[in-house]
């Protein structure tokens, strides 16, 4: 009932603001850059025709849907599939497969940016799992009140379009170089990876706390209820760090 009417509300942007003004208030300035990144979210699998699929891929609803209210309400008609690439997993003789494990995956994408000194979520969006991952960094995930502009993330954000966008809102690029084609990688741009790499890793565990903490997953319909869903984990992942932060500054 709490979430509905949030959702019905459409305040979930305006709790997690008033909960980062509280940040700021208690000293927690956005530090020391900012890092990018996305995760997957699962949702509950759609059985679709063909067909339905190719509608709903167009924006449009499947026809034989327009009069059964029922149908249509049990319907996600904002999630999509996408695949999901995973590194291989050590075989039981030792070996490690020479190629990655690629898994269809059907739901919503969480992007978002993090603080590089405190690690608190600072800007977020959420987008069906098909949508790219560069170019949500030009649709409000960059923090322009951050006390340095440099921005990390990892080659998916490597883009002409990024990289010109970032320039003129007076960011620094610290995003991941891509492989040239059909070409080594030279040594300079792997010793320039690890070393982002390094900052850039941090963003992982924000995603790997909020999976662990409360099972991220999407058991709503439609775009607007996973974005509270998600919106609500944000705020939480931010008050656990601040909570973790506070007893670190009490014990010190």
């Amino acid at each position: 009932m709490f979430r509905e009417r949030l959702t019905q509300a459409g305040a979930i942007e305006r709790l997690f603001d008033r909960f980062d003004a509280t940040l700021r208030n208690a000293g927690y300035l956005p530090m020391s850059g900012q890092i990018l990144d996305a995760t997957l979210v699962a949702a509950p699998k759609q059985r679709n025709t063909n067909a339905e699929k190719a509608d709903l891929r167009a924006g449009r609803n499947p026809e034989d849907w327009q009069d059964k209210p029922a149908k249509l309400s049990h319907k996600d008609r904002h999630a999509r599939w996408t695949l999901k690439f995973s590194k291989a997993k050590r075989q039981d003789d030792g070996t490690i497969p020479t190629t990655d494990l690629v898994i269809p995956f059907f739901g919503y994408k969480s992007h978002v940016s993090i603080d590089r000194k405190f690690r608190f979520i600072q800007k977020w969006k959420t987008t069906d799992a098909a949508a790219s991952d560069g170019a949500r960094l030009r649709e409000g995930l960059l923090d322009k009140t951050n006390t340095t502009s440099s921005v990390w993330a990892d080659t998916a954000y490597r883009s002409k379009a990024n990289e010109d966008f970032m320039e003129k809102q007076g960011f620094v690029s610290k995003v991941h170089r891509k492989k040239p084609h059909l070409k080594p990688m030279p040594r300079h741009i792997q010793k320039s990876n690890a070393g982002k790499s390094v900052v850039r890793s941090r963003v992982e565990h924000v995603f790997a706390d909020q999976k662990s903490q409360t099972g991220l997953f999407i058991r709503t319909i439609g775009i607007t209820r996973a974005t509270m869903r998600i919106g609500l984990a944000n705020i939480v992942y931010n008050m656990r760090r601040f909570l973790f932060l506070e007893r670190l500054s009490a014990s010190a």
